[in-house]
């Protein structure tokens, strides 16, 4: 039986803490960036000692206006501020992997994916080392990706054992123009975790696993025998319930 990573928002830990200790789960905890600013000396002990049963953690990192692959140099370096927190928090909460969003338009990059590619390698590099120095993995997010060459080009570049891809079921049935297969053909050895959420194409929903039209059995037979970490992306407990009985079920 698979034990699943369940993302929550720090600020909405306290709220589901029963939920989340009585179901004893693993979590992958979101940091949104007003949530950075809050934090004091203390809070993050106080975590750590509200989840006593030792569960596994992931952490995803603050995404809204950041763009890791920034042409302006201001902007990226703002980006590069706010990422170095996250790995301050991992000190403390010592996690498998940290979650980024790749940052990637193509459209306001003007169909040019090497100068998004070009200024991603140079944020992503000093990051790589932190990774590295605390055993712990880098996964990119795919967002609003229509087909999977941009990841994979910078997976390439950056060509480290501690930089994956966290890929997004949800994000991929609402955004891509190519099949599943193209994507896991170009990302299988780059895969390091699965957000797990459903849509119908018409939003980024985030329903159960099930509740809309993601083909998970063909994901699932395309993953097959890879070590990953599963994170299930509900927006409540019912949801989050259905979610692990259907993973489950298809693996």
């Amino acid at each position: 039986m698979v034990r699943p990573h369940i993302h929550v928002p720090y600020d909405k830990i306290a709220q589901y803490l029963p939920f989340i200790r009585e179901g004893r789960f693993d979590l992958e905890i979101y940091f949104p960036t007003g949530t950075i600013d809050t934090l004091k000396g203390n809070d993050l002990v106080q975590l750590k000692r509200s989840l006593d049963y030792g569960p596994s953690l992931s952490i995803h990192a603050p995404f809204m206006d950041l763009s890791p692959g920034a042409v302006d140099p201001k902007v990226r370096a703002v980006t590069i501020e706010r990422f170095l927190l996250m790995f301050d928090v991992a000190e403390l909460l010592e996690p498998r992997a940290i979650v980024f969003h790749s940052g990637y338009e193509k459209w306001r990059y003007a169909l040019d994916v090497r100068l998004w590619l070009e200024k991603s390698v140079k944020t992503w590099r000093a990051f790589v080392r932190k990774a590295e120095d605390r055993n712990i993995k880098i996964a990119i997010e795919n967002v609003f990706e229509d087909a999977p060459d941009n990841l994979r080009l910078l997976m390439e570049e950056m060509s480290s054992p501690h930089f994956g891809v966290c890929f997004d079921t949800g994000h991929c049935h609402l955004f891509s123009r190519v099949a599943l297969e193209e994507w896991i053909g170009q990302l299988l050895p780059y895969i390091c975790e699965l957000h797990l959420h459903d849509n119908r194409r018409e939003a980024d929903d985030h329903l159960a696993i099930g509740d809309g039209t993601f083909e998970f059995e063909r994901l699932f037979s395309l993953l097959s025998g890879r070590d990953l970490i599963y994170t299930i992306e509900g927006r409540s407990p019912e949801d989050v319930a259905k979610s692990i009985e259907r993973l489950n079920r298809y693996l």
